[in-house]
């Protein structure tokens, strides 16, 4: 694994640079195209710090893996479900199908099959990086990633040694600490709360509000928007739909303005009215157009590539393969051939925030269930999820191959350790092309 790390060291900065800008290029030059002024706003943002830099890069981060030896990959572990983008800012509170409010990974718009290392890979790094920011030492860093690997680790071969036990869920009466009162808070949320910063009441009629970050449709885009929805409902698999009713339409707009990941990409917010008529059980819906998935980039299967109609079929498939109880709401619809994927804005739904976990002894503890959340992740994608792709027993595959502990470790973090400081430095070269106009495009 150190291999790829001195690869990009032997090629030296401006060859680099060239490859950051051509990375970047390739992954998205069309909707670049589409929408400069986003792309830059996207680039500013990840030109803060190395961190932002590195949440806005996968694609960066998995042309270098195509060059990276796995000792630990094989036939199988090579192309488990992965969450494709995992860093340490992608975990957080929702509400799965069942009412139970949940601690997991929350981010799914990378998510494909690939290598089960890409996703400890990414977050070790992430972790690396995050804890550099903070000023803390190599030892104490290293130290951080050992816990979080050891703990997936453990996690795996419990699930190998006891199968059906994927589904435990960290949730309230199962965490303690930090998590637990993340859990807390996300409790005392209310949809009604909600709906109060999204919408307003009007006539007796709940409508979305206008302002920034909302578009008002034309008539012809509505019309199309609205066929879209309607072809969404037949995406929903049988056992989760509820009543036709459930799905009325009260409103639909555009919406702009996401975070450094769906820079650019076109979308939707459609207010739905919910269980009942009541005017505080109001559903918003978020309709947002699937991007390309990084490992897609260099995972050159047809077989995978085939599978999926669209890339919000792919959002879809990818998140229930991954999640044991996913969103009821959660589908995919298309306009104009473009895949978009449907679900839930629910108020359960909270980021976890690392703002305020500024030291090991606060941090280790949180790592600690992450690497547990991961393999949970990895483990329920498989023969007994909806989809077949994966037609065995992650756990198995996984635990098989995770025979030296320490070796595993060990290795991966010393990669992560050395691929946070080549992103450091990436972050310098990224800075420097995007001030000296050397991205095309933007």
């Amino acid at each position: 694994m150190d291999d790829v790390i001195d690869r990009i060291t032997e090629r030296g900065e401006e060859a680099r640079q060239t490859r950051i800008v051509d990375v970047l290029v390739a992954a998205f030059d069309e909707l670049m195209s589409a929408d400069p002024v986003a792309f830059r706003r996207k680039f500013r943002k990840m030109a803060a710090a190395p961190f932002a830099f590195y949440r806005g890069s996968a694609c960066l981060f998995y042309a270098d893996m195509a060059e990276d030896v796995d000792p630990w990959a094989d036939e199988r572990t090579s192309r488990v479900w992965i969450q494709g983008d995992l860093h340490a800012e992608n975990f957080g509170t929702y509400m799965d199908s069942s009412g139970t409010l949940v601690f997991d990974v929350n981010d799914f718009d990378e998510a494909y099959l690939g290598c089960f290392t890409w996703d400890l890979k990414r977050l070790a790094a992430s972790v690396a990086l995050m804890a550099w920011s903070k000023a803390i030492s190599d030892a104490d860093i290293a130290h951080l990633i050992s816990t979080f690997l050891t703990a997936y680790v453990h996690q795996v071969r419990s699930f190998a040694d006891n199968p059906g036990d994927e589904g435990v869920r960290l949730q309230l009466d199962s965490t303690e600490g930090t998590l637990h009162e993340v859990l807390l808070r996300a409790r005392l949320r209310t949809r009604t709360g909600l709906l109060s910063t999204m919408t307003k009441v009007e006539d007796y009629e709940r409508r979305f509000s206008r302002g920034p970050g909302v578009r008002e449709l034309s008539r012809s885009e509505q019309s199309v928007a609205m066929a879209a929805f309607e072809s969404y409902l037949d995406s929903i698999p049988e056992g989760k739909r509820f009543d036709a009713g459930t799905y009325r339409v009260k409103d639909l707009v555009g919406r702009s303005g996401f975070g450094i990941g769906s820079a650019g990409l076109p979308a939707y917010n459609v207010l739905v009215e919910g269980h009942t008529q009541a005017l505080e059980n109001d559903v918003v819906l978020s309709m947002k157009q699937g991007n390309v998935p990084a490992p897609s980039r260099i995972v050159d299967e047809p077989r995978i590539h085939g599978y999926f109609e669209n890339e919000g079929h792919r959002t879809a498939v990818s998140q229930r393969a991954l999640q044991a109880h996913a969103d009821p709401w959660l589908g995919y619809t298309s306009i104009d051939g473009t895949g978009f994927v449907v679900t839930e804005l629910s108020p359960y739904s909270s980021d976890l925030d690392w703002s305020e976990l500024t030291e090991p002894a606060d941090m280790a503890p949180v790592l600690n269930y992450l690497g547990r959340a991961t393999a949970k992740m990895h483990c329920v994608s498989d023969s007994d999820s909806e989809q077949t792709l994966v037609d065995f027993q992650s756990e198995e595959a996984i635990a098989s191959v995770l025979t030296d502990e320490n070796e595993f470790t060990t290795t991966l973090t010393r990669f992560a350790m050395k691929y946070a400081a080549q992103t450091r430095e990436d972050h310098s070269l990224f800075v420097n092309a995007f001030r000296g106009g050397q991205i095309p495009g933007i």
